[in-house]
């Protein structure tokens, strides 16, 4: 179990639960020789995660039959902060008006806040990455209930918006491709 302030979670949910995802800058505060520092803190954040993907991991992993899968967390908000490497998140959440997303985060890059409700996936780069998560955890969390894995083929609506039959999903975070310049 989860130590949460209640009251403080409450508050928050209410006022976030039904934004989208966003990626949120952090300040740096020091510099001196070879070393910078910077203030990280996700405010409401009352819990901290560490995740480490070695070489090019899935998480979670596809199923044998070639299905993508998703985590949801219908109790918590993630506030993820590469630390090494880089992984591409896939999101999706059926309340947005476009309800797929790819966003890339790199190491030194900004905060991705993903809110609860939202389907989400990740692949890292062929180095691996190292991912810090200052969640947000609602008195409801427990690891059964928020740490699911759920099979795209078993929920025809989310295999259908990750499928090649809809529209691709809206793109954050990539470099953008150079175009030839018109002799």
């Amino acid at each position: 179990m989860f130590s949460v302030n209640p009251s403080l979670f409450r508050a928050y949910w209410i006022k976030n639960r039904t934004h989208m995802f966003e990626l949120i800058s952090y300040t740096k505060f020091r510099d001196t020789p070879s070393v910078r520092f910077f203030d990280i803190t996700v405010g409401t954040s009352n819990a901290r995660d560490l995740v480490i993907h070695e070489g090019p991991a899935v998480s979670p992993n596809d199923t044998q039959d070639g299905f993508w899968q998703f985590y949801l967390h219908p109790h918590q908000e993630d506030n993820l902060l590469s630390l090494t490497g880089g992984r591409t998140f896939y999101l999706v959440n059926f309340s947005w008006q476009v309800p797929f997303h790819m966003v890339r985060l790199n190491a030194r890059g900004d905060i991705l806040r993903i809110p609860p409700g939202t389907f989400h996936r990740s692949v890292s780069d062929l180095h691996g990455s190292t991912v810090l998560n200052q969640a947000v955890r609602s008195p409801a969390t427990t690891l059964e209930r928020e740490f699911r894995v759920y099979n795209s083929a078993r929920i025809p609506r989310l295999l259908h918006k990750t499928s090649d039959a809809c529209p691709r999903p809206a793109m954050h975070g990539f470099p953008v491709p150079l175009r030839a310049k018109a002799a």
